[in-house]
């Protein structure tokens, strides 16, 4: 009975412990999106301003400034900076299809 009493209250613990991490998770995804939502409010400005004053949708050289500095911040947040360049590029180039709209 014993080892089966410890199991179910190893298995309780570790449930609580999963459901911890998940609100966790829960609330960075949300962080994640307001911050993209806010992002891109400020990139559909630049878009704007970009048409107006009838410059290009992309700009290689801060593209790869920008790439360069996300790997930096990854490196020292632990996270993969391969995996950092490459969400950069897909939010790169979300951000120069919205500028080239507002260049139609």
């Amino acid at each position: 009975m014993t080892d089966v009493t410890n199991q179910n209250d190893a298995t309780a613990r570790a449930a609580k412990v999963l459901m911890g991490h998940r609100d966790s998770i829960d609330r960075l995804d949300a962080i994640l999106v307001y911050t993209l939502g806010e992002r891109f409010k400020h990139t559909q400005a630049v878009g704007v301003l970009k048409a107006q004053h009838d410059l290009p949708p992309s700009d290689p050289a801060r593209e790869a400034k920008q790439i360069a500095r996300l790997e930096a911040l990854a490196d020292q947040a632990n996270l993969d900076p391969e995996f950092a360049k490459k969400f950069l590029n897909f939010i790169i180039q979300e951000v120069i299809q919205h500028h080239k709209q507002h260049q139609s």
